[in-house]
């Protein structure tokens, strides 16, 4: 069983500001185009891993003991930040992936120095055995979302974003289990002109369902493009508790949106998102994120880049919008 996970406090905040100004660039923000300056594109994609996740995945094995091994679950991009952290850190990590999971998936995690077990139907049979290992090898188990040192890493979105735009802003990101909604609210908690809104696909809406009624409740969870923010929530999730205190809005964008704002972003940015990555900017293409105040900018996280090659080329060959 894992602890009950708290908001990340001062410290834990300040810790993971130094591991990733120390281990990671500072990604670039680019005007979106037509947008006339007053929308930015905070390009997560060109991380390490291809996904901002790794943020996360550094400030939590950076707060392990140094001869803890650390255990994740997960066949996407956590599982590659949690294999290239470890490796950044020269730490051990084991990561457990379900037998489903998918072969190019596995060829990347293959690149890594990580204990990879495959066991488990699906996700939560293969995060249940991560749970077990973990208590019974004295390991860390990292959650891709409800992990105060995950959120305290994915807030580094927020602080970079502040040093390079002043004024009224909309920060737009994706969501799934909110860990990097729960960063970025939490650093814009200290910047009163600041708003966050996140991004749902419509076919997976757990958060907001979960922020609307103060708890986690299951929800029907459909496929999506967007699979990188698809699925439940744990019950005890931080997360919800935050997003509750700090987030302006949760909105829905449709499968249409999606990948018109992927064909956008790779036409007219020259930018490979996956379907997750493109879910902020879809709201914004679409219109559903705007901020009228005076001089206000948004800044849409294109949060990954790691979409099956067969997957984006059907999506880009489709008619044009």
């Amino acid at each position: 069983m894992r602890p009950t996970t708290r908001v990340p406090s001062r410290a834990r905040l300040l810790a993971a500001e130094d591991i990733v100004a120390r281990h990671l660039a500072v990604t670039p923000l680019v005007e979106l185009a037509g947008s006339g300056g007053r929308v930015l594109l905070k390009v997560e994609t060109v991380q390490p891993t291809g996904s901002f996740k790794i943020r996360g995945a550094l400030a939590a094995l950076a707060s392990a003991p140094a001869a803890q091994p650390v255990v994740t679950a997960s066949a996407g991009n956590h599982a590659l930040g949690v294999a290239r952290a470890a490796e950044l850190l020269g730490r051990s990590a084991t990561v457990v992936v379900p037998e489903t999971a998918s072969p190019a998936k596995l060829e990347r995690l293959g690149r890594f120095d990580v204990r990879l077990v495959r066991t488990g139907e699906n996700y939560d049979a293969a995060e249940a055995h991560a749970l077990r290992l973990a208590t019974d090898t004295d390991a860390r188990f990292i959650s891709a979302y409800n992990d105060a040192d995950v959120i305290a890493g994915q807030r580094t979105v927020g602080v970079e974003v502040g040093h390079c735009v002043r004024g009224p802003m909309t920060i737009v990101c994706p969501v799934g289990g909110g860990g990097l909604l729960s960063g970025i609210a939490l650093w814009a908690s200290e910047h009163p002109d600041v708003r966050v809104v996140g991004v749902e696909a419509a076919a997976s809406r757990a958060l907001s369902s979960a922020v609307r009624v103060g708890h986690v409740v299951e929800v029907p969870i459909s496929p999506t493009l967007a699979d990188g923010i698809a699925g439940g929530l744990e019950v005890d999730s931080v997360t919800v508790q935050i997003a509750r205190r700090h987030v302006y809005d949760l909105i829905a964008v449709s499968e249409g949106e999606l990948r018109h704002a992927i064909r956008e972003l790779t036409f007219e940015q020259g930018l490979v998102v996956e379907g997750a990555g493109a879910a902020a900017a879809a709201a914004v293409l679409s219109g559903r994120v705007v901020d009228h105040r005076a001089a206000a900018r948004v800044v849409a996280v294109l949060s990954g880049r790691n979409i099956a090659a067969q997957t984006l080329l059907d999506v880009l060959r489709e008619p044009g919008d």
